[in-house]
């Protein structure tokens, strides 16, 4: 089917490697979105439209003599069957963590300059700060427990708060960066997904705030008009309704 339309469809033949990765990406988001609305069907025809961006990658590459899909498939299982020694060798691992901290120290022999060049430049900041974080911890450098990570963030809070008083925009954005990093790090000791748990506030908020609209639209009511006192008042009644 690709072959066809790379042939026939004008805008199927336009395409290039370059334009369409901002389309993969947002592919991607959209199955991040199934996957958080646990949407199965949904879920499965994403992983479709992903898939088709793989064909579709691996098309362009074949007719520019680079790779086809044979290779692609391949170089992965080559990479799979490397990177678990446990399974297809005789290393012996005892848990999870030390799987991950063999595919690290694979990656380096493999050629990686550095621990953390493996965490891709375009990542979101607060996926990217979570990864950075993982890799960091492979080769030990971890806090030992969550208290640990707690006074971590009180230390980084009240450097910000120095900062603020002082009114330097600059060290007070650094500062707050610290914060969330130390935050972030707080997530991972307790095994929560800082993306996912803020992504379900900002759903939480969106369904609130739109009931509240509603609420004030029925009662004939302009939400920019009403007190906060007010608005407070409807937004703890839907919260207590939940």
């Amino acid at each position: 089917m690709m072959l066809e339309l790379r042939e026939k469809c004008p805008w199927d033949k336009k395409q290039t490697i370059q334009s369409l990765r901002k389309l993969t990406i947002e592919e991607t988001y959209e199955l991040a979105d199934a996957i958080d609305e646990n949407d199965l069907d949904n879920i499965k025809e994403e992983l479709g439209d992903l898939l088709l961006h793989i064909i579709f990658y691996a098309r362009i590459g074949e007719e520019q003599g680079s790779f086809n899909m044979s290779d692609v498939v391949k170089t992965v299982c080559d990479k799979l069957v490397h990177r678990h020694p446990h399974i297809y060798a005789k290393t012996v691992v005892q848990d999870d963590e030390e799987v991950k901290r063999n595919w690290e120290s694979l990656k380096i022999k493999e050629g990686k300059k550095t621990v953390l060049g493996g965490v891709p430049k375009t990542l979101p900041a607060m996926v990217k700060a979570f990864r950075l974080q993982e890799k960091a911890k492979q080769v030990g450098f971890e806090w030992e427990n969550d208290e640990q990570v707690k006074d971590k963030i009180n230390e980084e809070w009240a450097e910000f708060e120095v900062e603020k008083k002082a009114n330097d925009k600059e060290k007070m954005e650094a500062e707050f960066g610290d914060v969330l990093f130390s935050m972030i790090n707080y997530a991972r000791f307790l095994d929560i997904d800082p993306e996912a748990a803020l992504e379900k506030t900002n759903k939480k908020f969106i369904r609130r705030f739109n009931a509240m609209e509603a609420i004030a639209t029925k009662q004939v009511k302009d939400m920019s008009q009403l007190s906060l006192t007010e608005l407070d008042t409807i937004w703890n009644t839907i919260k207590t309704n939940e």
